[in-house]
């Protein structure tokens, strides 16, 4: 059998798996073992090569930065119960309804700062789901903008640091988190202007889908609604320094910024008088759900890309791929259609560990900054989140949405959503600036150039030339 054969094959058969609808993690698993094997009998690499796996996956278990995901996802379930949401969601709603198309202004700046306080989609959306979808229907919100609104501003949760999408990023790519968080603040900069563009592009051609709040439903001005405003913002301020403030200034890893992020979190909890031991036995619970998720993913992902780099499949997707027409271009616009069709059928967790690893080397031999390659895909991949048949945002939103609103509503509610975010994919692609601007290089050199004379002493001999070391 001819070895160039093994990768598409072992390609298809993982496809044929997922088909099935075998569960991911292990189809990953299953399919490495099986052509692993098939390797060995066919003598295209040894058992010795096979031996590689048990580090392998202590690699992945012992990874210190992995932490990050499940402390991040306690203090998004945390901060789910807390309460913030009601605060932040009625003052910026106050604050903003006075205006056309200010109820939804309202739910994108509260769902940008739900997402850099949670990292979750889940909690964003459900949260505002169920806060604000009454209060806009109740005052004449058309139901697909409303809808279409309130999923789309959860994902900004995806690209907004600390989404855990980006540490797992960082890592498959080789990247840190740190790097990731920076290049992401520009993205997600861009996404809520280009959302907030949309929804007074929307109220000045069609104000009476997003009308106004009424006059009786709104707060007098004065303290009580700046300290309406206060009460959700400082909290949250004070999180998200305590979280991304010490990443960004080196003061803590991400793990451990995760891990104060969770104190904090319980903390606020706290002080709203909501914390419970059910509250905290069932956000446990869900920690250790997705936890376990994502590491069976990589540990499957892993036996997987082991055996698929042993017969050279990196070799294969490299020569598939960058010999593209367009450079660097066409191999970002192939890859980014790529994976806006591949999430229809997977998850972002599935794409990250299967797809990524096999794309970056490519990505790195034409020269693309990996940081950059990152965070276009987690924009892309936020789409996966809108569309069928796997769109969670619009599962979450469904099962807290009032019974008059159908659900074909809210498919239809998350298209121009959809579209909006595949034009900031175009623009970062074609701005890569908007990603690279923000990453803190420091000063750089090249470990070649340093050259080291050390003159040696005299000792009454000849003189001896200088030793150099490169």
């Amino acid at each position: 059998m001819n070895p160039d054969y093994m990768p598409p094959l072992m390609f298809s058969g993982l496809v044929i798996f997922l088909l099935v609808g075998f569960p991911v993690a292990f189809s990953l698993a299953a399919v490495g073992l099986f052509f692993g094997f098939l390797s060995i009998e066919l003598g295209f690499f040894t058992t010795a090569f096979l031996a590689n796996l048990p580090l392998r996956v202590f690699g992945v278990l012992s990874n210190e930065l992995l932490l990050a995901i499940p402390f991040f996802t306690l203090m998004g379930a945390i901060l789910e119960r807390c309460g913030l949401a009601e605060d932040l969601l009625e003052g910026m709603g106050q604050l903003f309804g006075k205006m056309p198309g200010g109820l939804a202004i309202a739910v994108v700046l509260v769902g940008a700062v739900l997402g850099a306080i949670t990292g979750t989609v889940a909690a964003s959306v459900i949260a505002m789901g169920m806060i604000s979808l009454p209060i806009m229907l109740r005052y004449g919100y058309d139901q697909r903008i409303a809808t279409g609104v309130i999923a789309a501003s959860g994902t900004i949760a995806q690209l907004i640091p600390p989404s855990l999408v980006l540490i797992i990023l960082g890592d498959q790519l080789g990247r840190s988190v740190g790097d990731m968080y920076a290049g992401a603040i520009g993205p997600s900069i861009l996404q809520v202007s280009v959302f907030i563009l949309f929804i007074l592009g929307v109220a000045l051609f069609a104000p009476h889908r997003v009308p106004p709040l009424p006059e009786e439903a709104r707060m007098d001005r004065g303290w009580r609604l700046y300290w309406k405003v206060l009460r959700g913002i400082v909290p949250s301020a004070a999180l998200m320094f305590l979280v991304l403030g010490t990443i960004f200034l080196g003061l803590a890893t991400p793990t451990e910024a995760g891990a104060m992020g969770a104190v904090g979190a319980i903390f606020l909890a706290i002080l709203n008088r909501r914390f419970s031991y059910p509250l905290l036995r069932e956000a446990l619970a869900n920690t250790a759900r997705i936890t376990a998720m994502v590491v069976f993913l990589l540990l499957g992902a892993t036996v997987f890309s082991l055996v698929f780099q042993g017969v050279d499949g990196g070799l294969w997707i490299e020569h598939l791929l960058s010999h593209l027409p367009g450079g660097q271009t066409g191999f970002l616009i192939f890859v980014n259609v790529f994976v806006f069709f591949l999430a229809f059928f997977l998850d972002f967790f599935e794409i990250a560990f299967i797809v990524v690893p096999l794309l970056a080397p490519v990505a790195a031999k034409l020269d693309i900054n990996l940081v950059w390659f990152g965070v276009l895909l987690c924009v892309n991949l936020q789409t996966s989140f809108m569309h069928p048949p796997f769109g969670f945002a619009l599962f979450y939103l469904r099962s807290v949405a009032p019974p008059e609103v159908r659900t074909s509503q809210i498919y239809y509610g998350a298209i121009p959503w959809v579209c909006l975010q595949l034009i900031i994919v175009a623009i970062v692609i074609f701005w890569p600036e908007s990603v690279t601007y923000w990453i803190d290089h420091g000063p750089t050199m090249d470990p070649a150039s340093v050259r080291i004379d050390v003159p040696m002493p005299d000792m009454g001999f000849d003189e001896a030339p200088p030793i150099e070391f490169k």
